[in-house]
């Protein structure tokens, strides 16, 4: 009998709703999967021939580590940056692998063992994990709904201690679609500033905005006030998962800055992960990924069209969002969230995701990907339709 590490209580039973997929698949059933988030899976057209070739325009593959990323690509990402309004230098810009390894390194240069970190409900199930992983916990606070997503302030001052080492927002968040507003940016920095905490802050949907106009704080990255890590990356910007690139944005006062860059320094000569090619092609693959960027957006915007005209009228409701990938809707109390989700997949052949993946602190929700073939969207989302008229 081995050994094993006690980081995570690891479980290898399948849920019943993956237990039934699983079921489908192995009968070779067709279903409609309206939780398809893979851009190179979901975009037909998708640009192979033009990331060969910006790979193909590489021509010195010599190996010159910098543990923060190269020159070349730092310059790429601020440039990025720039590009919207926002102006930081390469000194403020670490590259990782993913976002996760982002967090990953965050989590080494700011918690010990046994620290907390203050985490949004609901929000994507990844934090548990990627906390568990370096021995800290996750302490959640709430976003709340009133016709709109807000933070409730209440629920995230009420949930530091002194073991408190950070806050975590995403922004937008998933699957909420929730940017800060300016008013809860401008909360958010004064009570961090007041307990002395960073703020690590999870933008990889910002450019995905579905309500222009709105008074929303799309980064974190300028501000001078309050030491903050904003993360973001080609898998979602890009709508490229596969390149395996993504970067921190170091923001807040300039001896806070540079003493965390120091430490993260160390952390990043440690892994060395980000590979030579896609640091070279950066600039190349964000021109690219703008282009990306626009055909999502359109088939968020055509899908929750979509979804609007197929659902009005019925006892379904969508709940509000300013941006992202995901859409939120709420389902008659008449079967609990697990028969919805069930019932969909084993008589409509159609797969959703139910809120309590995310921690919905109620129910009954069911959660979209935005980003699915519209002519699969529109045939699925009205297979609920049909399915929540029978139910309710």
């Amino acid at each position: 009998m081995y050994s094993y590490s006690q980081r995570l209580s690891w479980s290898f039973s399948s849920n019943p709703l993956t237990q039934l997929l699983i079921q489908k698949r192995t009968a070779g059933v067709p279903f409609l999967d309206l939780t398809a988030s893979n851009p190179t899976q979901c975009l037909p057209g998708y640009p192979h021939e033009e990331i060969r070739n910006a790979f193909g325009q590489v021509r010195d593959f010599t190996y010159c580590p910098d543990p923060l990323g190269s020159h070349t690509a730092r310059s790429a990402v601020a440039k990025y940056y720039r590009d919207r309004g926002v102006f930081i230098s390469l000194d403020q810009l670490a590259l990782t692998a993913s976002t996760s390894e982002a967090y990953s390194y965050l989590f080494k240069l700011l918690c010990d063992a046994g620290d907390e970190l203050l985490t949004p409900l609901p929000s994507y199930p990844l934090f548990e994990y990627l906390a568990a992983f370096e021995s800290v916990r996750t302490i959640p606070y709430r976003l709340r709904y009133d016709g709109t997503w807000y933070l409730d302030m209440a629920s995230l001052r009420a949930r530091m201690n002194r073991r408190t080492k950070a806050i975590i927002i995403v922004n937008p968040n998933n699957p909420t679609g929730t940017f800060l507003s300016q008013e809860e940016r401008s909360e958010l920095l004064n009570l961090a500033r007041q307990f002395s905490l960073p703020i690590i802050s999870d933008e990889v949907f910002g450019d995905y905005i579905i309500t222009p106009g709105a008074p929303i704080s799309t980064t974190l990255a300028e501000n001078d006030s309050v030491l903050t890590f904003s993360l973001n990356g080609l898998s979602k910007t890009a709508g490229m998962p596969q390149m395996k690139l993504g970067w921190i944005a170091i923001g807040g006062p300039a001896q806070a800055r540079q003493e965390a860059r120091q430490r993260l320094e160390i952390t990043a000569d440690t892994y060395l992960s980000v590979g030579t090619p896609v640091q070279h092609a950066l600039s190349d693959l964000l021109q690219i990924g703008a282009v990306l960027q626009q055909q999502l957006l359109q088939r968020i915007k055509q899908n929750i069209a979509i979804m609007d005209n197929l659902t009005k009228g019925t006892a379904i409701q969508r709940l509000y969002l300013h941006g992202g990938w995901s859409s939120i809707l709420q389902l008659p109390r008449t079967l609990t969230e697990e028969d919805w989700v069930r019932g969909l997949l084993q008589e409509e052949n159609v797969l959703v995701q139910p809120g309590y993946f995310f921690d919905m602190e109620s129910e009954a929700y069911i959660v979209l990907s935005l980003i699915t073939s519209p002519d699969e969207f529109r045939e699925g989302v009205g297979r609920i339709c049909s399915y929540v008229s029978r139910h309710s």
